[in-house]
């Protein structure tokens, strides 16, 4: 249980770190950035899950690439449902989704 806390404070650390790195990412507080780390797991989790099975022979022939596009989706929606998390366009949306999982999945070897 600590080991899943520590994960998604770090998240949320980089989340705020990508905030202030990419122009056109905006969030507002360091508890916002852990929110939008918690709510883009839960969706990931269900509603990602759920997709990448019904698209699983797109991932297989694009060799993974075709997951980024998901998250890059979960992340938009992420984006619509929190009010201080706020991403301009598709293309920093996928750089972001792209950055979020490579920190995600180097965290997720941490912890």
């Amino acid at each position: 249980m600590i080991e899943l806390a520590l994960h998604i404070l770090c998240l949320g650390g980089f989340i705020l770190f990508l905030a202030k790195a990419l122009p056109g990412v905006y969030v507002e507080s360091y508890g916002t950035a852990v929110l939008v780390a918690i709510v883009y797991g839960l969706i990931n989790v269900t509603l990602g899950t759920i997709l990448k099975l019904l698209v699983l022979p797109f991932i297989i022939i694009t060799l993974g690439v075709f997951l980024v596009i998901i998250n890059s989706f979960l992340l938009w929606i992420t984006d619509e449902l929190l009010e201080d998390f706020e991403i301009e366009d598709a293309g920093t949306t996928f750089v972001c989704a792209l950055l979020i999982t490579l920190a995600d999945t180097f965290l997720g070897w941490v912890f």
